[in-house]
């Protein structure tokens, strides 16, 4: 959850910020600090650089959690989420990263540890994951299935 306050922050946007409202902030952005438009000074470009790339990560962060992209790629969700089995997962710092059979990955974010560790104690984590994990945390999706 951090990651995304902390994104929405260097953006300067609110929870409810729109699609088009985010992609226009962060063109805007690029056409101010992309480091092509900086010739003369090496200092000035290193600092674009890493503006730049902060700036692309939130961005695209903010874009995989939001509901219009959510809503776009729920039945794909649905579908991974009730049949697919969980291959491994990991947790930091409130983030749970669960990488399916088939192939694709999802980042939970805001996981209490309590959570966790009932995930982790549980005789059937795959149930477990279905009743409390996948509807219950924003999420995004950080790799695609090999059969897409």
């Amino acid at each position: 959850m951090k990651k995304i306050i902390d994104s929405r922050k260097l953006l300067g946007v609110d929870k409810a910020v729109d699609l088009r409202e985010l992609k226009a902030i962060y063109r805007n952005f690029m056409k101010d600090w992309h480091p092509d438009k900086i010739q003369d000074d090496p200092q000035a470009k290193l600092e674009a650089e890493e503006k730049s790339k902060a700036f692309i990560e939130a961005y695209h962060l903010l874009v995989s959690v939001a509901p219009e992209t959510h809503a776009q790629d729920l039945e794909k969700y649905t579908e991974v989420s009730t049949s697919s089995r969980m291959v491994d997962f990991q947790y930091k710092s409130q983030t749970l990263k669960i990488n399916f059979t088939d192939g694709s990955s999802y980042e939970y974010f805001g996981l209490p540890k309590s959570i966790y560790e009932k995930l982790v104690s549980s005789n059937t984590p795959d149930r477990f994951a279905r009743r409390h994990i996948y509807h219950s945390f924003v999420y995004r999706k950080v790799s695609k299935a090999s059969a897409e």
